[in-house]
């Protein structure tokens, strides 16, 4: 099925000259259900401030609900894999940045690579959920494609995520395993962790705030809260706020690297 043309992809190369004389990565994922155009203006942001940019479109997004059923946590982590190893190849440090789901695939990395990463930026990061009825995934994905979506939850007015209508259940029952397998292992990430999060988010509940922060091994650890801004908060009244710390926070970690 064609990309969506607000999918696009985001890559921008160092500006050493505008960080210092380092050249400095940042790879920014995206959410379950979401695509580039949820981050973009994040990373063009970080782009104008100097640092080389990957924002990839993760397989099975952009296109539709039953393209991404097809798809699972394995494909989606390996893209964030390689957009790293891209940019650890081609910098001096990296820092690595997610929303939603995105949050909890850069936080796979952090526990997989430790002494690769400089330091880890996440948005209304998931985890894990509250709700029972995740329970029932593994059954309902073979009777029922979809639900209804999850996509759009922001305060600001007019402003449109282009994510799907609908929640494909192979692959949320795909997301939810990956979270099981990346809780038990969030005691290996050590990183610098900048963690900001919605006031109000009516997709990932207080669940995952409480076992991310309770179990990172991290000592470098900033919660920034998003007092005016639902679940998309790098869409909504907030984001001038993600942008500004999120880049104080780079210069801040890699800085020491």
């Amino acid at each position: 099925m064609p990309i969506d043309a607000t999918a696009t992809p985001l890559s921008a190369s160092a500006r050493p000259e505008l960080t210092a004389g380092r050249r400095i990565g940042v790879l920014l994922s995206h959410g379950f259900t979401g695509s580039p155009a949820s981050i973009r203006p994040w990373g063009e942001s970080l782009a104008a401030r100097g640092y080389a940019v990957e924002v990839p479109r993760l397989p099975g997004h952009g296109t539709s609900w039953q393209d991404m059923n097809k798809t699972t946590w394995a494909d989606w982590y390996a893209e964030i894999q390689r957009c790293f190893d891209k940019l650890d190849a081609e910098n001096d440090a990296v820092v690595v940045c997610g929303l939603s789901m995105g949050g909890a695939l850069v936080l796979r990395l952090a526990a997989d690579r430790p002494n690769r990463i400089a330091g880890v930026v996440v948005v209304n990061p998931a985890v894990g959920t509250e709700r029972k009825d995740v329970l029932l995934l593994p059954v309902l994905k073979h009777v029922i494609g979809s639900f209804p979506g999850i996509a759009n939850d922001i305060k600001k007015p007019g402003i449109e995520e282009h994510g799907y209508t609908r929640t494909p259940l192979r692959a949320a029952a795909s997301m939810f395993a990956g979270y099981k397998a990346l809780r038990a292992d969030l005691p290996q990430i050590t990183a610098p962790i900048l963690y900001l999060r919605s006031s109000v988010d009516h997709v990932v509940d207080g669940l995952s705030e409480r076992v991310i922060l309770s179990r990172i091994s991290s000592r470098d650890v900033t919660r920034t809260a998003l007092e005016d801004s639902y679940h998309v908060a790098t869409l909504d009244n907030d984001a001038p706020t993600i942008f500004d710390s999120s880049a104080d926070f780079i210069a801040r970690v890699t800085a020491q690297q």
